[in-house]
């Protein structure tokens, strides 16, 4: 799958190369270091970064995880993942993750496109129900519930923002049935 749009291509990748690993951290730095409260604290050094993506690439290897990225003339400059590895009673479904978009490719439309092709990757996988959180009425969130996901609720205090301080998450679903 690939969808040219805005400056940018996306598609999937079924391996991940050192390369393209190193393109990851950057997006993955540049997306925490601008306060995104994506599962790392700041200072976010770009080993652990780049182990972190490592890691990702040993689940699209082993078929738990498929990842998207965008590409722009710079290269890698935005992703989202679908978490496939869930218990048997869930085969239908699917966990969305990790949607980072670097700061040059910001609000130009790219976060959207990134979702509309995860849903495309999930339906290729017969996966009908997607589930994500994110930051209470955050950027994401207002991009969310802008897609038509349905909001399940708030989680207060679930996490901390990079620097510090608690930030609360909100669940969202998108039924693709």
């Amino acid at each position: 799958m690939a969808a040219e749009s805005g400056g940018w291509r996306i598609r999937e990748l079924q391996t991940l190369d050192e390369a393209q690993i190193a393109q990851l951290a950057d997006v993955l730095l540049d997306c925490v270091e601008g306060g995104a409260s994506v599962g790392f604290m700041l200072p976010l050094t770009p080993e652990r970064a780049v182990a972190f993506w490592r890691k990702v690439a040993n689940g699209v290897r082993s078929g738990d995880r498929a990842i998207l990225v965008a590409e722009d003339s710079a290269g890698i400059c935005g992703t989202v993942q679908l978490f496939l590895d869930l218990p048997e009673n869930q085969p239908h479904r699917a966990d969305l993750v990790k949607m980072l978009v670097h700061g040059r490719a910001r609000r130009k439309g790219l976060g959207a496109a990134l979702m509309r092709a995860a849903e495309v990757a999930a339906r290729e996988r017969s996966r009908t129900l997607l589930v994500l959180d994110a930051v209470t009425n955050g950027d994401a969130a207002r991009l969310y519930e802008k897609l038509g996901w349905k909001r399940v609720g708030d989680v207060p205090s679930f996490a901390l923002y990079p620097q510090g301080g608690r930030c609360s998450t909100t669940y969202y679903y998108r039924d693709l049935a």
